[in-house]
């Protein structure tokens, strides 16, 4: 049985008295300890996806259809006093902008020890020893100095260290990784993926992972989801993605990455833009960029259907 399971999950933001759709129909499975990239251009709906399974979306955001199952426990159901129970020690998020996630008034000790306080029954003293224990195991050189330092003292990598203490302070089942290592220099970024698979493989977690890079998911990813116009375009295990992929979207993101040792070719770029969510196009969203588009293809959005064992794709020419 799947640990995480969404199932036709629907989003979306009130606009000129209709509902614009964020996320629309996503669904996919999470075992414990596996982990699920989900992977699209910005502005295709994976963030959304993640805020949807914490229940933080912006103010004007509305959850309108599907169910988001944590061991068979629908979250979307629950009352806010309990979903507030679970966030931390059933779903953990690490944000894409630690600057922003993290208080700038407070030091980092001190916002993980609240984290831990949080969920477990501990006095002021335990959390805070507990907080210098989670920053020693996210790579503080020296925590219990470094705890009594707040964010702007810190490095960009630092800070992401510090938000991952406090994602992972009340032992998660699912960690929701939101582009983790956006800003990052190249080497900071390997590190961060790095602790990220380390402490899933330690921990025993699930993770989510969210990026636009496939690079990224082709090392640390079980399995793939690939989201276009707020819908799974492709969701297969990770080397069937790379190996073998069926929609043109998909195949179209791996001609535009670039090859180590390849040579010094043109990067293939897609055409156009990624749509406008208040304007998307009629059919399949991607129709109107894919170069084996047909007529058929803008009459209605295709069904993610499985073209090969394990494998499914929305596209009528896969």
């Amino acid at each position: 049985m799947a640990l995480l399971e969404v199932q036709d999950l629907a989003m979306g933001f009130p606009l000129d008295g209709r509902l614009v759709r964020a996320v629309d129909g996503v669904s996919f499975a999470l075992e414990r300890g596996r982990v699920l990239g989900l992977v699209g251009e910005s502005g295709s709906g994976k963030s959304m996806t993640a805020l949807c399974l914490m229940r933080l979306l912006p103010p004007a955001g509305r959850i309108v259809g599907g169910r988001v199952l944590l061991g068979g426990r629908d979250l979307l159901a629950l009352p806010e006093r309990e979903m507030r129970a679970v966030r931390g020690a059933g779903l953990a998020m690490v944000f894409q902008e630690p600057m922003t996630a993290l208080n700038p008034v407070l030091t980092v000790g001190r916002q993980v020890a609240e984290a831990v306080a949080l969920h477990q029954p501990v006095g002021r003293r335990a959390a805070w020893q507990r907080a210098v224990t989670l920053l020693g195991e996210v790579g503080f050189p020296d925590p219990e100095r470094h705890a009594r330092d707040y964010p702007h003292q810190l490095s960009g990598g630092m800070r992401q260290r510090a938000l991952i203490a406090i994602a992972i302070s009340c032992e998660p089942l699912v960690l929701i990784a939101d582009e983790p290592t956006t800003a990052l220099d190249v080497t900071i970024q390997a590190e961060i993926l790095d602790l990220l698979e380390a402490l899933r493989a330690r921990r025993g977690m699930a993770m989510l992972l969210i990026t636009h890079d496939l690079g990224v998911v082709a090392e640390h990813a079980d399995e793939v989801a690939i989201m276009y116009g707020g819908r799974i375009v492709e969701h297969a295990p990770t080397t069937e993605i790379f190996d073998r992929p069926f929609h043109p979207y998909t195949q179209a993101l791996l001609r535009s990455m670039p090859a180590l040792g390849g040579g010094h070719d043109r990067l293939e770029a897609i055409p156009g833009q990624v749509p406008d969510l208040r304007r998307l196009p009629s059919g399949c969203a991607f129709h109107d960029r894919c170069p084996r588009a047909i007529a058929e293809c803008s009459l209605a959005p295709p069904p993610l259907e499985e073209k090969a064992p394990g494998h499914r794709a929305a596209c009528i020419r896969a």
